[in-house]
């Protein structure tokens, strides 16, 4: 936690001084080293993830999921790897080291277990969406679909205070408007946990596609690079909340119907649970 003065609090103030918030995840870029020289092969990346005994038992349970839906038991990391690709399997390693580290946040008016939950959701959801429009980002939708709301961990690990603050104000709109968490945070804070979540992981330095679906979150850009992806993490967003589970904006500017978007719900309903447990290790 942090002293504060909130009309002087900045992202950067977040992000300084924590060791956890600032050591990127150190599996994911041995593991990135090795997918981009071309002297190394599968199986060097297979001795990195075995290097940690748990990931790799983890990757492999998730691996042999209803995730993937292989016809039959995949038994070694290097089996994992020919089958979904060394990039696809590193952008799992990020996502299950995300989820591990950010897993153990304290608060008592703050459930992890269902932040996770609803993120899990977003992310199958935006990996269905970009299969049903071909735009074969599906790694990368799952994994920007996981991680777009991280700034809110950030702040609740570092402003509880005023986390809880937003989380009250929120609890007293009725109903919620699409915009209002974020609203409410740039009121309370200064800045959003978009914007935090955005500098988070580009001091991390992860890809720009991940920084830009997270930044892009609130100011759809209609025509750079990833806005497709962006729109397709939106509207995941929307539709990964229970209590409030169709935006008909995000909707139509995918130009979908109501049917499309049940079908797709209903699908990644039945997979939910199993999945879930892969990836929240204290479920």
């Amino acid at each position: 936690m942090i002293a504060y003065s909130p009309s002087t609090l900045t992202v950067a103030d977040l992000l300084r001084g924590d060791l956890q918030l600032a050591s990127p995840p150190n599996a994911y870029f041995l593991l990135k080293k090795i997918v981009e020289d071309p002297n190394k092969t599968a199986k060097d990346a297979a001795v990195v993830i075995e290097a940690d005994a748990a990931l790799a038992v983890k990757l492999l349970r998730i691996v042999n999921s209803a995730f993937y839906g292989f016809p039959s038991q995949v038994s070694s990391i290097a089996k994992a790897i020919t089958l979904i690709g060394t990039r696809e399997l590193q952008n799992l390693v990020l996502g299950t080291l995300i989820v591990e580290r950010f897993s153990d946040l304290p608060g008592q008016h703050f459930s992890i277990h269902d932040f996770w939950a609803r993120n899990l959701r977003c992310a199958l959801i935006a990996r269905e969406l970009d299969i049903h429009f071909g735009k074969h980002y599906a790694d990368t939708a799952f994994l920007c679909g996981l991680v777009h709301n991280i700034g809110q961990l950030v702040f609740y690990r570092r402003i509880p205070v005023l986390a809880r603050e937003v989380d009250l104000l929120l609890q007293s709109q009725t109903p919620l408007a699409v915009d209002d968490e974020v609203t409410i945070e740039q009121n309370v804070i200064g800045f959003d946990h978009f914007q935090a979540g955005a500098e988070l992981c580009k001091q991390w330095m992860l890809p720009d596609v991940i920084v830009e679906s997270i930044r892009l979150h609130c100011f759809p850009d209609l025509i750079g690079p990833y806005a497709d992806l962006a729109a397709m993490v939106r509207l995941a967003n929307c539709l990964s909340r229970i209590e409030n589970p169709y935006d008909a904006h995000a909707v139509n500017a995918l130009n979908l119907t109501p049917e499309q978007i049940s079908f797709i719900l209903d699908k990644i309903s039945d997979e939910f649970e199993v999945i879930f447990k892969l990836f929240y290790p204290t479920v």
